[in-house]
């Protein structure tokens, strides 16, 4: 047994973050943010299972808060969408031509 609260991640975990921030270009946040998301989620993570685990335990349908909890992430398409939008604010973009990439990225399958 340790010392280690039991939702503070281990320093081995910790490393991996460090190493895989290595090379990103942080915009608009930095480094500290960065690592804060991971731990942030990482801790969220945690208590989600204990709490699955406990319903579970209680006879409960422990999978449920998953499902509640952690929604299904975006389709490719569904984020394509989101950053085309993102660059058309950004670059005032328009035009029959940006209307045409956007309806090929609607019609793509997801």
């Amino acid at each position: 047994m340790t010392d280690q609260h039991p939702i503070t991640p281990p320093p081995e975990l910790v490393e991996q973050w460090h190493q895989s921030a290595a090379g990103i270009h942080f915009h608009p946040y930095g480094y500290s943010e960065y690592i804060a998301a991971k731990a942030a989620q990482w801790g969220a993570d945690q208590e989600l299972e204990a709490c699955i685990k406990l319903l579970s335990d209680l006879g409960g349908d422990g999978e449920m808060i998953r499902r509640y909890r952690r929604p299904k992430t975006p389709s490719l398409q569904e984020q394509a969408l989101v950053a085309f939008d993102f660059i058309g604010k950004c670059h005032a973009l328009a035009g029959p031509d940006w209307a045409t990439i956007r309806r090929a990225l609607e019609a793509l399958p997801e």
